[in-house]
């Protein structure tokens, strides 16, 4: 059995940011036991360059895991489609963060 791809999300969330996401039915083996392959990534353009600031991915050989900035970390999965939920409150929270730093720059 070929990869299908079950969801392919890229949703513009501004000018400068963006998620995508990616999940595909694979044939269970080793490196995925669950049949399911995933990338969700949300992306920021900062100082004129695009950054991965926050993803969950299963990479062969790496398992579960998460992204945030530069730090790769082991990740819970249950199923897809409640990382999915977990994926985008994060997404929502990181974006909160940005935004309160910017309004805090402007206090002094």
């Amino acid at each position: 059995m070929e990869a299908k791809l079950l969801l392919h999300i890229k949703k513009p969330l501004s000018d400068y940011e963006f998620t995508e996401i990616k999940v595909w039915k694979v044939k269970k083996n080793k490196n995925f036991p669950e049949g399911v392959k995933y990338s969700m990534v949300y992306i920021k353009k900062v100082k004129g360059k695009y950054n991965r600031i926050f993803g969950v991915d299963n990479e062969r050989g790496k398992g579960h895991h998460k992204h945030i900035n530069k730090t790769e970390s082991e990740l819970e999965f249950k199923n897809w489609k409640k990382l999915l939920d977990s994926f985008y409150k994060e997404v929502e929270k990181l974006r909160g963060e940005n935004n309160a730093d910017k309004r805090d720059q402007g206090r002094s």
